[in-house]
């Protein structure tokens, strides 16, 4: 199968969860034996109009990133490209619309893949694609709730979710030093506050902690533990790889996600799949609950002292270094159901 990825920005423009997600799927696709070619601006060197990595052609629609010149010149693109599906991004919104608009002229089929609204993005330009794309797809419940609202038809939008590598889960050493962990960049959405004030309310209690990430409000947060007097039993352990953190989640009992906004809780995915229990509070700009709704292992909270109390309550249940009930998440397994869409689309 020919798939066409129509996406201005690529991750040699700079990684972003939304751009390292298309990749993935276009890498997996790629090692599988499809005809994968990229359509974007050239982040490559030199002027040649096409560059070849892990198996993706990427092709240069133009040389600087231009949404209406991008726009312009795409439905040409894509006939030359002559593919059997279009794998297009939402934001910008243009160059999916586009990509829309030549489907009407006999074009390909088109799915767009919908990360998150981006705000410096046109609402008409949304709503416009919304209606147009022949499938859109979403990581969580919660965005193709937001997708729905600007027009798409309800069984138009399909949830497929982050993927992690189940493998490096299975793999991985234990490291038990902790009994409750937090994972995340640490900008203004982190929200550690919350989960310091729960640590703080069972001060009395033999626990260790670990916050893993790094950014702007790293030195906030480490004040506010000295503040509360934990500094000495919660251990800052700046970023981390993958790998590392793994290992930590593997010897973890619980795993705080406080975070306000997430649009997909990547971090709480790998340590459920790690056996942590999942400690969940609720934001209304984040989809983290909906990795543990339903679940034994997961408990949702609203306030610090409702974390503290849960804190204590999961001591009962079991410590685990892995989880198959999140095997549904690995790469191949998301893969696989982006492959069943496309098929599905072009009437395989």
């Amino acid at each position: 199968m020919r798939v066409a990825f129509v996406s201005l920005f690529t991750p040699g423009h700079g990684d972003t969860p939304a751009r390292a997600r298309t990749r993935r799927i276009a890498s997996g696709l790629a090692a599988r034996g499809h005809d994968v070619v990229w359509l974007c601006a050239r982040w490559w060197g030199g002027d040649a109009d096409r560059f070849e990595s892990d198996g993706i052609t990427y092709r240069a629609v133009v040389g600087d990133p231009a949404p209406a010149a991008f726009a312009a010149r795409l439905p040409a693109a894509v006939r030359r490209v002559g593919p059997d599906v279009v794998h297009a991004v939402n934001s910008p919104p243009t160059p999916a619309l586009a990509t829309t608009v030549a489907r009407r002229l006999r074009g390909p089929p088109v799915l767009v893949d919908w990360w998150r609204d981006h705000p410096a993005d046109s609402r008409r330009g949304y709503r416009l694609l919304a209606g147009g794309a022949d499938t859109v797809t979403t990581p969580s419940r919660t965005t193709k709730t937001r997708v729905r609202e600007h027009g798409a038809a309800g069984d138009a939008v399909r949830v497929v979710p982050e993927s992690i590598d189940v493998g490096v889960v299975e793999d991985a050493p234990v490291d038990d030093r902790f009994d409750a962990v937090y994972s995340r960049r640490l900008d203004r959405h982190a929200n550690v506050e919350t989960f310091l004030l729960a640590l703080a309310e069972i001060r009395r209690r033999d626990w260790t902690a670990a916050v893993i990430g790094d950014g702007p409000e790293r030195e906030r947060v480490e004040a506010a533990a000295r503040d509360l007097r934990i500094a000495d039993r919660v251990a800052f352990l700046g970023d981390l790889p993958v790998e590392d953190r793994v290992s930590i989640f593997k010897g973890t009992h619980v795993f705080a996600q406080t975070a306000s906004w997430e649009t997909f809780a990547t971090e709480l995915l790998w340590a459920l799949a790690c056996g942590c229990v999942g400690l969940v509070e609720y934001q209304a700009d984040s989809s983290a609950h909906e990795l543990v709704e339903g679940r034994t292992r997961g408990r949702l909270v609203t306030s610090p002292a409702e974390l503290a109390d849960e804190l204590v309550a999961v001591n009962e249940l079991d410590r685990r270094a892995v989880d198959p009930d999140f095997d549904s998440y690995d790469h191949a397994a998301t893969l696989d159901r982006y492959v069943d869409l496309y098929r599905e689309l072009a009437g395989e």
